[in-house]
């Protein structure tokens, strides 16, 4: 079970399924219908982008993200590019954000060049991450973990922020649990997929 208890027992979350699954859901049948990002074929597919740019449903991402990020006491959140970026200007622009938490986003494809102004190092762009600090990973749809552990390492290398949790809109339950489990991260959700559609 990935998804906190605080977050699932949170008044908005049975409407946060529903908009989950309203928005972002297609079932093929019991055909492998669908070609994901990780090359995987599955009977499911989730398209997470409708939700995070649909007013309700970002206020509610925005709200329970922060309630976890608060939690472990982080101070900069972010992660990889496309699905972090929209989702990390609506964790620090929700109105339960923490003054102080700061955003990020790491490219998949450095440009060669960190921030003029920031100081960080080549592909991770936004907030700087000069200052130590710990670090919430975001990500839309987590399949295998891959792009997150990627992050994650990319962070470790180049700055001297720690990584105390990655958290996931939707978790497929297709191996990302026992990937961040046997790096060592810390691995959350705010919907399984098990939550959405049954086997």
């Amino acid at each position: 079970m990935t998804v906190h208890d605080d977050v699932r027992n949170h008044p908005r979350w049975p409407r946060l399924v529903e908009l989950v699954h309203d928005l972002a859901f297609l079932d093929g049948g019991h055909d492998e219908a669908f070609t994901l990002a990780s090359g995987r074929q599955s009977r499911w597919f989730f398209d997470t982008k409708p939700v995070m740019m649909h007013p309700e449903a970002g206020a509610i991402l925005g709200e329970l993200l922060n309630l976890r990020i608060a939690d472990l006491g982080a101070t900069y959140v972010g992660g990889l590019e496309l699905g972090a970026v929209p989702l990390t200007a609506l964790v620090i622009g929700s109105p339960n954000a923490d003054d102080n938490l700061r955003g990020f986003m790491v490219r998949k494809n450095p440009k060669g060049r960190g921030g003029r102004k920031t100081n960080n190092p080549p592909g991770i762009e936004g907030s700087s991450l000069a200052e130590p600090g710990d670090v919430v990973i975001v990500e839309d749809v987590t399949t295998t973990g891959g792009s997150s552990i990627q992050a994650v390492q990319r962070l470790h290398e180049a700055t001297a922020c720690r990584v105390v949790a990655v958290i996931s809109i939707l978790d497929r339950q297709e191996g990302a649990h026992e990937a961040f489990e046997a790096a060592g991260i810390p691995f959350e959700c705010l919907v399984n997929r098990s939550d959405i559609a049954q086997a």
